[in-house]
């Protein structure tokens, strides 16, 4: 059972107005909720061609709805927070920049769109990475350092980073072994679409924990989604892209290896979500094969929090068993949150129309030859 001190010390946010920041994201809440709710109705609503235009005006929305609130709650980080300019700076133009380039896609693909847009997505990523490694080299992220690690811990840290990343990537090549199509300026700007997405509704905190950790309005569905139609090896990709996002949106780094585990790792097992796409005997059930693939990813992100709670933030164990502790804490906010991802996904995944457009992404070799003979 989770300590009650936790319970208390978590923050609320659809109710919570105590600050202009969160005063605005609890009406972003609501008003996302509202928005979902009112596009479901319609989508069952409307048939045809009035339900194609609602589709692409709705797609429409959503990048402009996101960018937008990326944008609001970036700027009042940097307002109330105190995120550092050289780190504000380039995320804004990054979100501005996959903001404009979904946008562009949305009205209009070719070729050309897919490399325009592709690169300067990753002009923009890359800036930032350079940035956020400018910054961190300098010494000044030693503010954000609130605990000490031990010889022994940091050995474990790095031990254990360095087998995930290699189960990560067997996992990946493994279960994406079939997957004929590699990465191109299609798949890459459809990337940058979902993880703008996710990346917006991740500030959309519903409760958020005293030492990192928070239950989102389904913020990684974006990306289990992409996973699923993209691919494992492309999931685990735009995993690991959000995973350092996120690393600047609210950063709790003490280590290295545990910033490799809580950030880049632990999201890069998102695109685990992938796995049970191409599962034949699951083929008439898609809401099974999400749901299976978010479960296995949140079970292998929940690991990797894990292990950064007991050898990075041991300190802050209130139980004399702090691998118990670790996994109480990380539990309580992970499980929460793949289950509204699994719940949502099951309504999106209810579509036959989304399933068979979801399918046409990424054809393996059976359906290559199929259609050969066909």
């Amino acid at each position: 059972m989770l300590p009650v001190s936790l319970l208390a010390a978590a923050k609320w946010y659809p109710i919570l107005f105590d600050t202009p920041m969160n005063a605005v994201r609890s009406v972003f809440i609501w008003l996302t909720l509202a928005s979902v709710l009112a596009f479901v109705v319609c989508a069952f609503a409307l048939k045809d061609e009035k339900r194609a235009k609602f589709f692409k005006c709705s797609l429409i929305f959503a990048i402009c709805y996101a960018g937008a609130l990326g944008a609001t709650f970036l700027t009042f980080t940097f307002l109330e927070d105190g995120i550092v300019a050289v780190l504000f700076a380039p995320i804004l133009v990054l979100i501005a920049t996959i903001a404009g380039s979904a946008l562009a896609l949305a009205l209009k693909r070719n070729r050309l769109v897919y490399a325009l847009a592709g690169g300067a997505t990753g002009a923009a990523f890359l800036a930032v990475l350079v940035c956020m490694a400018v910054y961190y080299a300098s010494g000044n992220a030693e503010d954000f350092n609130r605990a000490t690690v031990t010889v022994g811990e940091n050995v474990a840290l790095y031990l254990i980073s360095i087998g995930l990343i290699a189960v990560l990537l067997c996992l990946a090549f493994f279960f994406g072994r079939r997957e004929k199509k590699g990465f191109d300026s299609k798949t890459i700007s459809y990337a940058a679409i979902c993880i703008a997405m996710s990346f917006a509704l991740s500030y959309l905190r519903i409760v958020k924990m005293p030492q990192g950790g928070s239950v989102t309005a389904a913020s990684l569905l974006p990306l289990m989604i992409y996973a699923y139609m993209f691919g494992v090896k492309k999931g685990v990709f735009a995993g690991f892209i959000y995973g350092v996002l996120q690393a600047l949106q609210d950063p709790h780094i003490i280590h290295p290896a545990q910033f490799l585990l809580d950030y880049p790792i632990a999201f890069s097992c998102v695109g685990l979500a992938g796995i049970f796409a191409h599962l034949k005997s699951l083929e008439k059930l898609p809401q099974i094969q999400f749901a299976l693939g978010a479960l296995t990813g949140s079970v292998f992100r929940l690991f990797c929090h894990l292990v950064s709670g007991v050898f990075a933030f041991s300190e802050y164990s209130t139980l004399d068993n702090v691998w118990l502790y670790s996994l109480v804490y990380n539990s309580s906010f992970v499980f929460p949150d793949i289950a509204i991802v699994i719940a949502a996904g099951v309504l999106v995944f209810s579509s036959k129309s989304f399933v068979k457009q979801a399918r046409k992404f990424q054809p393996h070799e059976e359906t290559q030859t199929k259609s050969k003979e066909a």
